[in-house]
């Protein structure tokens, strides 16, 4: 069975990156800025010879082909990851998030608040139009 065939989106590659998560989030605690996140994450990425860009604009097609939005990670050309570093995530996060994925037409992106007590990424799957 293919990984688009599944009914969770990219099932193994989004496992590996919630692992990635959580050993940046056992390494540094809840308390960091996001900056400090995304430098951990990196170097996991990186370790892991995944294949990712950090802080990638996003085309916007509505608003004259402009990059407005840049998300903190793409992966494998298929997941965005928005990391977080505040004390709740937002409506407006996941409005946030549907924009990016609407603008690179991707299935799968995961916000991810490293300031909760227990790590729990959230899996936003595109909302199509």
């Amino acid at each position: 069975m293919e990984e688009s065939d599944e009914k969770i989106v990219y099932r193994q590659l989004s496992y590996k990156i919630t692992g990635l998560l959580f050993k940046v989030h056992r390494e540094l605690g809840k308390h960091c800025r996001e900056q400090q996140y995304g430098d951990a994450l990196e170097k996991l990425l990186t370790l892991q010879k995944m294949n990712f860009e950090r802080e990638k604009p996003l085309l916007i097609p509505a608003i004259d082909r402009i990059n407005t939005n840049v998300v903190d990670f793409t992966v494998d050309g298929k997941i965005l990851i928005d990391l977080k570093a505040k004390p709740f995530v937002t409506k407006d996060d996941y409005y946030q998030m549907n924009r990016y994925l609407d603008a690179c037409g991707y299935r799968l992106g995961l916000i991810v608040n490293f300031h909760n007590m227990y790590l729990k990424p959230i899996r936003v799957l595109h909302q199509r139009s």
